[in-house]
Parts: structure tokens; C-alpha cells; sequence
């Protein structure tokens, strides 16, 4: 039986007896719904992450695809067919003009190591900066490292020459600052546009629209694009640039 306790209603002096426990056990039900959301939480952070990673890996293996087909060569599995160095090697070659040390013949690990080694190697020649990696993380096939690698590249070769330079400044911007001034400078004056990142602000698909429009107008109808329309508009953005101004697809509409 429950210890009791009484407690006197204030008003009408009804008397209630209610379980000496009772606070501990709506305690209990209390940290149990904290606890599953907190689960829930987790999970659903786990998964945004995991989706976000999947779009990475895709756009990154489209990237690669794209530099690698100008010496007839392809890739499937970003974290599997860089594992063995060659496509690595390979690819930094056609990137930076420059020729790399031979590949090492073989598929042991060791001659795999060596490989990555030699393509490291030559991105510290070039000062990229590689922080916590090394030849076993892509031999490995670690995701994350071999996603950071990729984008490493990425900002080296394609983006960290970029300059703006601001009229109303000396200060000149670098890397992906000044890729996204450029964007915001070119898409000034569109309707529904405010680029404020390389994310939420291209959701919608009208500033890929009004970047394509701001060079080719013949090719966009912009005024006639809706902005709650966001899969057809990020398709036609996306199509155009491939098919009229002959640029990668690198992503998706549903990406």
C-alpha cells in the first residue's frame, strides 16, 4: 500500500489523498518524454547529416567525373575508386597541368599508400594546407576525409583564385567571399532574390535563374518564373546550363 498524504483543497475544504509517490513518478514520465525526443532529436539530426552527406559525395563524384572524362577516365564510388592514388593522381594532373610522379604498379595497400602519398604530397608542394589527413584515411575510405580532400581540391584549383575586388574598397576578398559577392552582384535587382549563402538562398531556384539571365537573357523568360514553383525552377536553371551554356550538371533539383 502507498504511504499517503493529505492535502486540503483550498475553496470548498474537499480533502484529497494522493500517493506519497506521485511526484516521483510524474517525474519519471517527464525525463521519459524528454529522453524521446532527445532520441528523436538525435535521429533526425543524424539524418539530415547522413542526406547531406550523400549530396556531397554525388556532386563530388560529378565533379571529379567532369575532369576526369579529359583523359577518358570515370569514377563510380568517390570513396572507393580513389582508394588505390591512381584516379588521384590522375586528376590532379589534369587540374594543374603539371606532371606527377608515376604510379606505383600494384593494388597491395602499400603500393595504394604510396600513391596517396604522392598525390599529398604534391598538394603540400602547392601549400595546401591538410589538416588530420593522411594516405590511410583515403586508403581507408573514410567518408568524411575523403569528402574534405575533394573540397580541398576544389578551393585550390577552382575557387581560391577568384578576386573581387569592391569599388568603394581596397580590400580585396578571396575564395568562396568573393564568390559570393559575385553572385550577390549579379543577381542584384531580381525579383525574390537575396543571396545571403551557398544555401537556403538558392532553395528556390531563382537566383541559379537570374544568374543565367544576367548573362544570357535569351535563354531565361525570368519574369515569368514563380517563386513557389521551385522544382520546375531549378530544373530549367539547370538544364539551360547544360545544354545552352554546356556546364556539368553537378547537381540535382531534388538535391
Amino acid at each position: 500500500a502507498f504511504t499517503m498524504t493529505e492535502i486540503e483543497q483550498v475553496g470548498d475544504g474537499t480533502r484529497w489523498e494522493i500517493p506519497n509517490n506521485y511526484s516521483n513518478e510524474m517525474d519519471e514520465d517527464l525525463d521519459g518524454a524528454n529522453n524521446s525526443a532527445k532520441l528523436f532529436e538525435r535521429s533526425r539530426i543524424k539524418a539530415l547529416a547522413d542526406e547531406r552527406e550523400a549530396v556531397q559525395k554525388k556532386t563530388f563524384c560529378k565533379w571529379v567525373n567532369s575532369h576526369l572524362a579529359r583523359v577518358g577516365c570515370r569514377i563510380q564510388d568517390l570513396y572507393v575508386d580513389l582508394r588505390d592514388g591512381k584516379m588521384l593522381i590522375k586528376l590532379l594532373e589534369v587540374l594543374s597541368g603539371e606532371r606527377l610522379p608515376k604510379p606505383t604498379k600494384g593494388m597491395m595497400k602499400v603500393h595504394c599508400l604510396e600513391n596517396v602519398g604522392k598525390s599529398l604530397g604534391f598538394l603540400r608542394e602547392q601549400r595546401v594546407h591538410l589538416e588530420n589527413m593522411g594516405s590511410y584515411d583515403i586508403v581507408d575510405g573514410n567518408p568524411r576525409l575523403t569528402l574534405g580532400l575533394i573540397w580541398t581540391i576544389i578551393l585550390r584549383f577552382q575557387i581560391q583564385d577568384i578576386t573581387v575586388e569592391e569599388a568603394d574598397s581596397s580590400e580585396t576578398k578571396s575564395a568562396k567571399d568573393a564568390l559570393l559577392l559575385w553572385c550577390q552582384m549579379k543577381t542584384a535587382g531580381y525579383n525574390n532574390v537575396n543571396v545571403r549563402n551557398f544555401t537556403t538562398s538558392w532553395k528556390d531556384g531563382l537566383a541559379f535563374n537570374a544568374l543565367i539571365h544576367k548573362h544570357r537573357p535569351d535563354l531565361i523568360e525570368y519574369n515569368k518564373l514563380n517563386k513557389s514553383n521551385t522544382m520546375y525552377n531549378l530544373n530549367n536553371s539547370f538544364t539551360v546550363a547544360e545544354k545552352k551554356i554546356v556546364l556539368t550538371r553537378l547537381l540535382d533539383a531534388e538535391d
